[in-house]
């Protein structure tokens, strides 16, 4: 019991960044992956090739954070009974947790021709990209098993407090992936098949570095694998709840960023350029930003289960401490830095020169958006699901609202305009629920 529940915690910081700082390391080493196929697909001799990839990559971001609830859902609900000291009930919710995603990935197995029909229905890509990436896609979603598995498993790490595994798990992921997909496209002469058999093979060897982690750190749990009440109705009506909601929340995200980007490519290819640049100065700071999320999701799961508001309240002060000093130095860092970072990516001087009129945007995005960042973690911790969906739904509502009222005198700045404020409402409306929840006691209970 004392290997998986110390009686002393650390001060609140030191917990924080512990669980933190190796989930930042994870977070940015997800882009590697698709960026090693890429720029293998890139020394082929065709720009098809790049297409192909880009095209399946693409299509499996979409696919798979649909499933995100998997590692959310399962880290709330394991940090909870983290908190509680129920070794079997963190059992039997990585038990639920897998059991679903191995069904769902059955299902994707089984659906993947009408997945991939629809789904390049909607996409104008050549003949060659199209047959390259049908091809990219049939290899690498068998790896559905794998992804969502990996899922389930890291959610339950970093509900146990433990967010170094996944840090491992993403390395040994990444090495594999490159040195597989170089060996079979290179030295084999698979091409694109060889990109994905190299992607698969990672997924799978990701998932059996997280068994090993595993069984080394967690293997005696095995014991409360054999008891009963795995499947009750109440804890399988909760687990659905708290997951559909997940569920529905990441389609309303899905919807406003795949807006977003097919807005800007209506503004032209030089607006569509500048919004994706300057998109990715979003995306390193949500990378920041959802390691301090995991952190709050793992401990404020820890402290509610406990019952313990004082330092449930403890940590929220110290997160919104750390996001809004982590708000600020990426304020400063745009500010100094931001055009010498969008030159590193592109030489077109066209595009950089047209994203200074909209770089004011970003600047404004940390402090829009850290508040979402961290209350999203906080929420998942006491599974406060329904709040999140209701504050993304809201701040979604308004983002169309917003965008179509000003697009015709605003332009491309409406659509920005329309996304700060969408992450602002998110993290307004998520707090005032949350405080509303917080003082009726349902947040937090009491002892």
């Amino acid at each position: 019991m004392q290997r998986y529940f110390p009686n002393m915690p650390n001060p609140v910081d030191k917990e924080i960044l512990r669980i933190a700082l190796p989930a930042i390391v994870s977070n940015i080493t997800v882009p590697l992956l698709g960026l090693a196929d890429v720029a293998i697909a890139g020394h082929l001799g065709d720009a098809s090739y790049i297409g192909a990839i880009a095209v399946g990559g693409m299509l499996f971001n979409m696919i798979y954070w649909m499933f995100s609830f998997l590692r959310m859902g399962t880290g709330g609900l394991a940090a909870q009974a983290y908190g509680q000291g129920n070794l079997a009930e963190s059992m039997r919710v990585l038990l639920r947790s897998l059991a679903v995603a191995v069904a769902m990935a059955a299902l994707l197995l089984i659906l993947q021709h009408p997945i991939r029909w629809t789904a390049f229905t909607f996409i104008d890509a050549s003949p060659e990209v199209r047959e390259m990436a049908t091809l990219y896609f049939h290899i690498c979603i068998w790896g559905a098993p794998a992804i969502l598995a990996s899922y389930s498993l890291t959610g339950w790490f970093i509900g146990m407090q433990n967010s170094r595994i996944p840090m491992y798990v993403a390395i040994v992921q990444n090495v594999v992936n490159i040195a597989a997909s170089l060996f079979f496209v290179f030295v084999l002469g698979m091409k694109v098949a060889g990109v994905a058999l190299g992607t698969l093979i990672a997924q799978y060897a990701g998932l059996l570095t997280a068994c090993i982690f595993w069984q080394r750190r967690y293997g005696l749990l095995r014991e409360h694998a054999r008891q009963t009440r795995l499947f009750e109705h109440a804890a399988m009506k909760r687990f659905f709840s708290i997951n559909r909601d997940i569920f529905v929340r990441t389609a309303c995200i899905v919807a406003v960023t795949v807006f977003f980007t097919s807005t800007g490519a209506a503004h032209g290819n030089i607006i569509l350029a500048v919004n994706t640049l300057l998109m990715q100065l979003f995306t390193l700071f949500s990378y920041i930003m959802d390691g301090f999320a995991y952190a709050g999701e793992a401990l404020s799961g820890r402290y509610i289960g406990a019952a313990d508001r004082p330092r449930f309240r403890s940590t929220v002060r110290h997160l919104f401490a750390w996001g809004a000093g982590a708000a600020a130095a990426f304020t400063l860092l745009y500010a100094a830095g931001g055009e010498g970072f969008l030159q590193l990516l592109t030489n077109d001087m066209a595009v950089i020169r047209a994203s200074q009129e909209y770089f004011l945007w970003v600047l404004a995005i940390p402090f829009a958006g850290f508040s979402a960042f961290l209350l999203d973690g906080i929420c998942i911790g006491a599974t406060a699901t329904r709040i999140m969906l209701c504050a993304v739904a809201a701040a979604t509502a308004a983002f169309f609202l917003l965008y179509h009222s000003l697009q015709t005198a605003w332009g491309n700045h409406a659509l920005w305009m329309a996304f700060l404020s969408y992450l602002f409402l998110r993290g307004i409306v998520q707090a005032g629920l949350a405080m509303s929840s917080y003082r009726r006691g349902r947040f937090c209970p009491k002892k």
